[in-house]
């Protein structure tokens, strides 16, 4: 099945589940377009169709619930419930039970493809690194407030303009009406309290997730703003890529409440709908916000831990941790250069046919 066809079969079984927003998948397809990193964080139900062939040693491992959809942008900050700044990952629209090998291949190849400056073989090396520490010290929810100086000055780079966060968020247009009711309660329950008066608008963020509802309610509470953000979830495309059709439960919730992980308290699933706080430190870590003098090894060594700390939730530590032991040295930068090279034939296949010069 080409690329055109698998995109077509995917989005038609989405919208099975959910309504979707026509503006926002053309906006998705035209970033497809751009280049090869956007285009590998937009087609994660490419990725789970092919990978089980293209990287078949490594596909052959302990199931795990996994994030799926993992790259080196899916990760942030929040504050847990003593207030502390948390770091990790930050996404789990497409959790399922999978191979843990997914979640490191597809960093790695994120890595690869993400225009980092570190050496392409040290930076695998520091994914597995992390990950394989983690596994032997049973995991540890990074805290920045005391703790991680290097990591905490690369996290919070971004917030030294707080207003310029508020400022895109005010700017957004207010929808008519209200949001569907679903929406609309979930959002209600994660106020500080009741009856605080909001506008809804409509946001745009996101690259996988683009295409699906979004809606942020926006008020003023004791003297500042405040943001909730109400997102459709669907099965994950993972599911998609193993059966074709039908449905299956969202997991959101589960890997949240499973992982090793000082839990962000406004961040809930309900019913179809993933419920999260929005502000500066409540959000997603893009590359370009961080410094340009940063440790790129430190950050995936990090990265590669805080995929371990998920994964403890399934409760195999000792079996990942020998699983990775009996594979071969340089498993991991094999599969994901194998994984690079076919994201990158279809994302030449799929411009070209869009009429974009490489």
């Amino acid at each position: 099945m080409n690329f055109a066809k698998a995109t077509a079969k995917y989005e038609a079984w989405l919208a099975r589940h959910l309504r979707m927003v026509s503006a926002d998948l053309e906006f998705k397809h035209a970033q497809m377009r751009i280049a090869p990193f956007p285009f590998l964080r937009a087609t994660f139900y490419r990725w789970a169709q092919l990978w089980p062939a293209v990287c078949a040693g490594a596909a052959k491992a302990p199931r795990v619930l996994a994030v799926g959809d993992l790259h080196v942008e899916n990760f942030g900050t929040w504050r847990d419930v003593e207030g502390r700044l948390i770091w990790g990952i930050n996404d789990f629209d497409e959790a399922w039970r999978l191979p843990y090998t997914i979640d490191l291949v597809r960093l790695a190849t994120s890595a690869l493809m993400a225009g980092m400056s570190c050496d392409t073989k040290h930076a695998i090396a520091a994914i597995q690194a992390g990950y394989s520490e983690a596994l032997a010290a049973a995991g540890k929810p990074f805290a920045l407030a005391e703790h991680h100086p290097v990591l905490r000055a690369m996290a919070t780079a971004r917030l030294h303009e707080p207003n310029t966060y508020w400022e895109k968020l005010h700017a957004l247009a207010s929808i008519a009406g209200k949001p569907p009711a679903g929406a609309v309660k979930a959002v209600a329950r994660m106020m500080p309290e009741a009856g605080i008066a909001c506008r809804w608008a409509h946001r745009v963020a996101g690259l996988g997730s683009l295409g699906r509802e979004r809606y942020v309610a926006l008020g003023e509470w004791r003297g500042g703003s405040i943001a909730r953000e109400a997102k459709a979830l669907a099965p994950s495309a993972a599911f998609w890529a193993e059966e074709g059709t039908g449905t299956a439960p969202i997991l959101y919730q589960e890997i949240l409440d499973s992982a090793v992980r000082c839990h962000d308290p406004f961040v809930r699933f309900q019913k179809r709908w993933i419920v999260r706080r929005l502000a500066p430190d409540c959000s997603r870590i893009e590359l370009s916000a961080m410094p340009k003098e940063r440790d790129e090894l430190r950050l995936l060594h990090a990265m590669g831990f805080e995929t371990a700390n998920v994964h403890l939730g399934s409760g195999k530590a000792s079996v990942l941790a020998a699983d990775l032991k009996k594979r071969p040295r340089n498993w991991l930068y094999t599969a994901a250069k194998a994984m690079q090279k076919t994201v990158e034939a279809d994302f030449r296949e799929y411009s070209a046919k869009q009429g974009v010069a490489k």
